[in-house]
Parts: structure tokens; C-alpha cells; sequence
């Protein structure tokens, strides 16, 4: 008689049938992850592991368990930088042009210390914020210290998942074998290395925002935002209404934001041209939607910092910061 595989009691757990069936509890899920990040998993059952929970959903004890787990494998450095605010960018762009890195590094230069985790490839066809950044100049770290040493030198630093978490790179580069995107695209936005008191969170489908304000509750996290961004990326759509949803010491707080556009539609860009980026930080380009999407970023992301006593405080201190910017930020290459 062949002896069981310890990691299938996992399996059999989230995968009985709709009546035998349960969640793994926060522990359960825990050991799990343990197990596949020490490669102690075979790739027929983290095949079937994943696609369960995708099919039924993740739920937060879960997310809390495989965010524990990964946390407990981190290498960081010695001496840890202070990070005020963690950015996931996981999903890349197809429609826009990623403006919200724009946000991101304006408010570097204004002294809000930001730590931009993410990943790239696993999806044809769309411009993953590495790209975009490094057409900008701003490096990428290597390791997590120089993800802290960039901190330390900038206000900011892009760290890549495949630098954080090797196998949790993998687990999504699978994507293009099994069909679907993975629990690890919604946990990984999670990790926040560096422990920020801030995090940024964006869903391109709006029933996982309750997944990510509730994991981010059991795991302990000050403060949070999550919103429907452009593409799935933490970027304001300046054209639509967006119900941000956050936390603030447990507390649950959710503000509907108005349109900054008068007009509803934003037409595809279909060239995507990097080239854009620096023109329209350096002014020699002005774009209405893009000077929208960058301030309005920064807008919620202020407001979630306790920067801003109101909606209309929040977009009139944004709009203070991208009219007073360095235009020739070292941070943006000439």
C-alpha cells in the first residue's frame, strides 16, 4: 500500500465535494504554504491546490496563514528601513499607461517613503511596471537590502517578487500550464516586506476587496486601501466613481470617491508609448487624463495616510505636489 503524501490531507480538505469540503483554517493553510515554499510539494497536487481555491475562492483566514508563512522565509536585512507606505503592482497594464508610477515616485520626492513590490510576465500582452520603471531610470533592487538601501537614498525602491520570493514567482508563471491566475496574485499584494504602516491594495474584480481588507485585519495591518483600479493596478480611473474601502486601527471606513472627468470613457491607448511618461512629467506633454490619474493616485493614497482631512483636501494637496515637482527629478532619467 503506497503511503500517503503528507500534503494531500491538504487537498482533500478544500477538495471533498461541496458538502465535505471546508476552508483551511489559518493554521492548516499555514503548514500548507510552509510545505510549498520548502518545495515539499509535488506539482500534480500544487496544480490541483491552486486551482481549487481559485475555483472556490480564497478566503481571508486563508490569505492569513499563506501571508504568515511566506513572511517567516523573507531574508531581510539587519537594519530594516522605515517604509511609510507598501505598493503591490502585480497585474501590469494593457489599456493605460502605468501613471500611478508617476504617484509613486512624486511622492518619494516629497518625502513619503514607498517600497513597490510586484512581478512581470505572466500575462502576454501588457507593460508591467519593471519595464516602465526602468525606462525611467529608477533601478530595481537585487536583494532586500538593496531594497532597503535604495529606500534609504530615494524615498523609494521596486523590489521584484522573483527577488522577495523565488517560488512564489514560479507558483505564478504557471499561469500559462494551468489555464488561470492563482490565490498567490491575491496573497503576494499582501507580503509588505518591509512592514509599512500603509498599504495600497487595487482589485480588478470588486468581491476580493472584502478578502483583502479582512486578511489585512487578521494580519494586523494599521491601515489599508483597496479600490478598483485601472487594469487591476493601484491607479485611479479619473473618468469613473471609485468606492475606496480601507481600514484605520480596525476600524472600517469606506468613502465614495466622485469622477474627476467629465467624460465617462477613456479611449484605449493603443501605443503605450513609455516616451509619454517623461513627457508629461517634464510638461512638455500636457494630458488631462493623465495629470487626472496621477494626482487622483496620490489623492487616495493621502487620504489613507491621514494627510488629508477630506476627499476635496486630499485631490487639492495632490494637485499642490505634481504643480510644484522637480521636473528633473533624478529619480526620472532626462
Amino acid at each position: 500500500m503506497t503511503e500517503e503524501h503528507p500534503f494531500a490531507q491538504y487537498v482533500r480538505i478544500i477538495g471533498r465535494g461541496p458538502n465535505l469540503s471546508r476552508p483551511l483554517t489559518e493554521d492548516e493553510m499555514y503548514a500548507a504554504a510552509g510545505m510549498i515554499l520548502n518545495d515539499e510539494v509535488e506539482d500534480l497536487q500544487l496544480g490541483a491546490f491552486l486551482c481549487i481555491l481559485r475555483l472556490r475562492t480564497e478566503v481571508p483566514e486563508e490569505g492569513f496563514g499563506f501571508v504568515r508563512a511566506v513572511r517567516d522565509t523573507l531574508e531581510l536585512p539587519t537594519e530594516r528601513p522605515d517604509v511609510d507606505l507598501d505598493w503591490p503592482t502585480y497585474s501590469g497594464k494593457k489599456r493605460q499607461l502605468p501613471w500611478f508610477l508617476l504617484s509613486a515616485l512624486l511622492m518619494a520626492q516629497n518625502g513619503i517613503k514607498v517600497c513597490m513590490q510586484g512581478t512581470e510576465g505572466h500575462t502576454p500582452g501588457r507593460l508591467y511596471s519593471s519595464e516602465a520603471l526602468k525606462f525611467l531610470g529608477v533601478p530595481e533592487a537585487g536583494s532586500m537590502s538593496q531594497a532597503a538601501d535604495h529606500i534609504r537614498a530615494s524615498n523609494f525602491a521596486y523590489l521584484p517578487l522573483r527577488v522577495m520570493s523565488p517560488k512564489l514567482q514560479h507558483i505564478i508563471e504557471l499561469k500559462s500550464i494551468i489555464g488561470v491566475r492563482s490565490p498567490v496574485n491575491t496573497f503576494a499584494r499582501m507580503i509588505n516586506p518591509f512592514s509599512a504602516p500603509y498599504e495600497m491594495h487595487t482589485v480588478f474584480h470588486p468581491n476580493y476587496r472584502d478578502i483583502h481588507r479582512e486578511t489585512a485585519l487578521l494580519l494586523g495591518q494599521p491601515h489599508m486601501a483597496v479600490f478598483k483600479g485601472e487594469g487591476g493596478e493601484a491607479e485611479r480611473r479619473p473618468q469613473k466613481p471609485v468606492l475606496v474601502q480601507s481600514i484605520s486601527y480596525g476600524k472600517l471606513i469606506e468613502e465614495e470617491w466622485p469622477p474627476m472627468l467629465a467624460d465617462s470613457t477613456a479611449e484605449k491607448d493603443e501605443a503605450l508609448d513609455l516616451g509619454r511618461l517623461k513627457a508629461v512629467w517634464s510638461g512638455t506633454v500636457v494630458d488631462e487624463y493623465a495629470t487626472a490619474a496621477v494626482t487622483g493616485t496620490i489623492a487616495i493614497a493621502l487620504r489613507l495616510m491621514g494627510r488629508a482631512t477630506s476627499i476635496e483636501d486630499a485631490q487639492g494637496a495632490a494637485l499642490e505636489m505634481w504643480e510644484a515637482r522637480n521636473r528633473n527629478n533624478p529619480g526620472i532619467a532626462a
